[in-house]
């Protein structure tokens, strides 16, 4: 069953980069949102709670491209 799901991820690896990009980049706005919080300039933090929510969020979701890179290292490894 470990080589099975090992073969499976090793086949989708591309769309697996991709999503680790997708998360990666929406890390961008989140700057600038952490940014103008830091400076203290208001012109897109605390202006509105629920664009602030999930700017604030996004930092939740780096845990996945930090879990994917660990498995393509594993499985890169394995292979040798």
């Amino acid at each position: 069953m470990w080589s099975r799901f090992w073969a499976w991820y090793e086949k989708h690896t591309t769309t697996s980069l991709f999503i680790t990009a997708l998360i990666i980049y929406i890390q961008i706005p989140h700057m600038v949102w952490n940014m103008d919080l830091y400076l203290e300039m208001g012109m897109i933090s605390r202006v509105n709670p629920i664009l602030d929510f999930f700017l604030y969020g996004v930092d939740l979701i780096e845990v996945i491209p930090m879990i994917n890179i660990a498995m393509l290292i594993y499985s890169r490894i394995r292979k040798k």
